[in-house]
């Protein structure tokens, strides 16, 4: 009896409806040529990063050149006036000998630097989690919507017989009037499943600036194991040491402490060395027959050193300011450490409790048909009601959809768990994609078809093994 049944529900919602599919890594690709948020991120990644060019220029010499011309009119009362044209040329160069604070400056800006990379890494990471999470979204949506379909199917077939049955007298009006009223119930569920399955195609709407009618669906033969290596401390110290926003807070700490030094550097003498050359040239406009204009050339060199005796209280506000921000930097470190290691310690948990999860929700889809196909055959012959048929349809569906719900929150916890220990990369989805199917139809493919292992378990009632314990399985899929 499982048989035909599980075919009819296969066949209830079939669509009519083709069109070409497209895959996870495809809409990746999209992703990251037309992210918004990625390329607001590299644009400041790369203006933070000009920080250790500019810090680095305070150390390096420092050539000026200038020049300038000037015209003085003298008149003096009694004895008449002249008028003077004087012009100049000036170049000087100046080399930082000892200044503590522009090389405390530098030393943070290359913290600084490194920091916007790691940061601009995790938003990248971030991109591959938000893909997946808008993808399996969208899967999940049309797996929802295959389900609501073939539940109002079901329900308008049970409410024709309920019809049929009434008209020979062989039911009362009651059975009718339940029947419709789980059909509408049923048509109600379906509408707002095509809502929510148009809703979800914006968020890759959002991350692509395309437009999707239908992606690859997923597999139900996808492995679904423990993650790997099977133990919670190791993720943990792996988070620990390779979450790329904690270690971009380490280096916020470092430049804070270079930040610090540098402001404490301001008590500490400047200084420079120098070479500066100057000449003018310049005399009366009219000038006495034989006399020629002055020109004067002055070339100096030497060494310059200045010690800041009294700034008003600047450098020691600046100092407390810098060791608020150092004490700032290192509480916020150690906060995204706690946030860190407890998003790994769950996800690992939610990944591990999955598989057992998933298991049995799909055991359950085999028990649920079959106690439908009981109940149906019970109502034709008279010991079961209406009432009963219907509860045994929507708890048919109602595992249907428990179950597509807890596999796409596996696929996400896991890709999550891998984000959360600094892991994730572009390989994870490739290895995901080859459990997609390209000719996926949700109205055809969104039940799993039953194994023999499953109709034997549910016949004999044994109970589901449990995998997550399996010594075998000795890693997640992706």
């Amino acid at each position: 009896m499982l048989r035909p049944l599980f075919a009819a529900l296969l066949l209830a919602g079939v669509s009519g409806h083709v069109a070409a599919n497209t895959d996870l890594m495809t809409i990746y690709q999209e992703a990251l040529l037309n992210s918004a948020d990625l390329a607001a991120a590299q644009a400041d990644t790369r203006a933070r990063q000009e920080a250790l060019p500019q810090a680095r220029s305070q150390l390096l010499p420092n050539i000026g050149i200038g020049a300038g011309a000037s015209r003085e009119d003298i008149d003096i009362d009694g004895v008449g006036g002249d008028r003077y044209n004087t012009h100049y040329y000036q170049a000087s160069l100046t080399q930082p000998l000892f200044r503590a604070n522009r090389w405390f400056d530098y030393q943070s800006a290359k913290s600084l630097s490194q920091q916007a990379e790691l940061e601009f890494s995790a938003t990248q990471q971030n991109l591959i989690l938000e893909v997946s999470q808008a993808y399996f979204n969208v899967l999940r949506a049309s797996d929802n919507l295959a389900t609501a379909k073939a539940e109002e199917d079901a329900f308008e077939r049970q409410m024709q017989q309920a019809q049929e049955r009434f008209d020979v007298g062989l039911s009362a009006r009651t059975d009718v009037l339940e029947a419709r009223a789980g059909y509408d119930t049923a048509r109600a569920a379906r509408l707002t499943a095509k809502t929510n399955l148009d809703v979800s195609y914006q968020a890759l709407t959002r991350l692509t600036n395309q437009d999707y009618d239908s992606l690859y669906g997923i597999s139900h033969e996808l492995p679904v194991l423990p993650p790997s290596p099977a133990n919670l401390q190791q993720w943990v110290e792996t988070a620990s040491t390779q979450n790329l926003n904690l270690l971009a807070s380490r280096y916020a700490i470092d430049s804070a402490e270079d930040g610090l030094r540098s402001s404490k550097a301001g008590y500490a003498p400047v200084v420079d060395a120098f070479v500066r050359y100057n000449d003018t040239n310049g005399g009366a406009e009219i000038a006495r027959a034989g006399q020629s204009a002055n020109d004067t050339a002055l070339t100096s060199f030497g060494v310059e050193l200045t010690m800041p005796l009294f700034t008003g209280g600047l450098t020691t506000s600046q100092v407390r300011e810098s060791t608020y921000r150092l004490t700032q930097a290192e509480q916020l470190s150690e906060a995204q450490k706690r946030r860190v290691v407890e998003s790994t310690r769950n996800l690992y948990r939610t990944v591990t409790s999955s598989v057992d999860e998933i298991d049995a929700r799909r055991q359950a889809i085999v028990s649920a048909k079959a106690a439908l196909d009981a109940t149906q055959t019970g109502y034709e012959v008279g010991t079961r009601n209406v009432v009963d048929v219907l509860e045994s349809q929507r708890n048919l569906f109602r595992t249907v959809r428990d179950y597509n719900t807890s596999r796409y929150n596996y696929i996400i916890d896991n890709l999550s768990l891998k984000q959360s220990a600094g892991t994730l990369s572009p390989q994870d989805l490739e290895e995901l994609s080859k459990w997609l199917i390209a000719d996926y139809d949700p109205d055809r493919d969104f039940i799993p078809e039953p194994t023999e292992e499953e109709i034997e378990r549910m016949s004999m009632g044994r109970q589901t093994p449990s995998r997550s314990t399996d010594n075998s399985s000795t890693g997640s899929t992706f």
